[in-house]
């Protein structure tokens, strides 16, 4: 916050345009109860215990609802998305009941997610040094009958399947970014902070691979909205002293802005009608990604996508849809991608079938008189 504050001030090019072009959001602690807690002990003191939970006894990085196992027991019954949708899956009722186990963190964190059209975002943590992205829930092992016979011996058996999310691709650079530009988080020669590397040397590393969790924030803030947002944790020492933070910082500092930087890559733009009205809650289909997103309530979105050539739609309820080429940049600044959608006579089609009981109408044929039972239904309708 003074970096940004100060090199503003001083009129910084790159953080100036950062800061005028950039909705940025910035939560100091989302632990503020456990936070005091392993001040107070210290580093040599301290551990990955003592501060991870709330003063009520929860782990909030896996305190949201597990939606990534709602959504793939749906794959499984074949009800995606005709039925169940593949982006924007509500919140279970039973997850919002009063009496439900849940974090008044969780919930302030997820209202805060309702309210604000997020892009792009990361929690950052501490006691490692790598970059860690979705899917963090791992992937029951399929029972159904078309699958293929597992050997006893497989030592894979005995643990679920990774799941790549649609945007893996997208995920992975985002990570990379972050990982590339650190001072020290790809000198994994040495092995991890604490057991051997797991991120192949680059220093990422999907979260399900490493640390596999159901209801994490990550996974939570790619099925719920429309967010893309990581995990990254900034050094190997949880509680640094504070004459280690300058040195903590400059590692870390390039690696902050260039990730911020990355939310004007892909495509954005404006769904409208033909009157220019905007149009809210209109469904992006990006082919080829099987994860939707949806407007905000001034009929704009943001779409981050990895260099290339896209076909994307817009759909909306009562409109026609929308289709059109997009072209994605290397240089960073998003692509510009505006529809118009025009209004469809489908909505009113199904108002008048569900007033004839979602029975065919019959059609009336010019000539012929009408009966008084069809002169009846005629009137009924009209």
């Amino acid at each position: 916050m003074q970096f940004l504050c100060k090199e503003y001030q001083d009129g910084n090019p790159r953080v100036r345009s950062l800061v005028t072009d950039t909705r940025i959001h910035l939560v100091p602690s989302l632990n503020p109860d456990g936070y005091e807690l392993a001040r107070e002990a210290g580093s040599e003191l301290g551990n990955w215990a003592l501060g991870h939970w709330t003063e009520e006894g929860y782990d909030l990085f896996e305190n949201f609802p597990d939606l990534a196992s709602a959504l793939w027991a749906a794959e499984e019954r074949k009800l995606v998305p005709h039925k169940f949708p593949n982006h924007h899956i509500p919140i279970p009722e039973h997850y919002l009941a009063e009496d439900a186990t849940v974090a008044v963190e969780t919930r302030a964190i997820m209202a805060w997610m309702d309210k604000n059209p997020f892009v792009l975002g990361a929690n950052l943590q501490g006691g490692e040094k790598l970059v860690s992205y979705p899917f963090d829930t791992a992937r029951p092992v399929s029972e159904t009958p078309a699958a293929a016979p597992r050997s006893p011996d497989d030592y894979e058996d005995d643990h679920p399947e990774l799941q790549e999310t649609p945007d893996h691709a997208i995920f992975r650079w985002l990570a990379i970014s972050y990982a590339s530009a650190h001072l020290t988080m790809t000198e994994t020669f040495r092995g991890g902070c604490h057991t051997q590397d797991m991120t192949n040397a680059m220093g990422i590393v999907q979260g399900a691979k490493w640390h596999p969790r159901a209801g994490s924030m990550n996974d939570f803030s790619y099925l719920h909205t429309n967010c893309l947002e990581l995990s990254i944790y900034l050094g190997c020492d949880k509680f640094p002293h504070e004459s280690e933070l300058q040195q903590e910082w400059e590692n870390n500092k390039e690696s902050l802005l260039t990730f911020m930087e990355q939310v004007h890559r892909g495509i954005k733009g404006v769904v409208t009608d033909q009157q220019g009205e905007p149009i809210a809650n209109a469904t992006i289909i990006v082919g080829g990604i099987n994860h939707n997103i949806k407007t905000a309530s001034g009929g704009d979105y943001w779409r981050i996508l990895n260099p290339g050539e896209y076909r994307v739609s817009a759909r909306a309820e009562g409109y026609n849809p929308s289709v059109k080429t997009c072209s994605v940049f290397y240089d960073i600044g998003a692509t510009q991608c505006n529809f118009v959608l025009s209004r469809s006579n489908w909505k009113r089609i199904r108002e008048i079938m569900a007033m004839n009981g979602n029975r065919p109408i019959r059609r009336i044929v010019p000539g012929r008189p009408m009966t008084p039972r069809e002169r009846m239904r005629l009137r009924l309708r009209l």
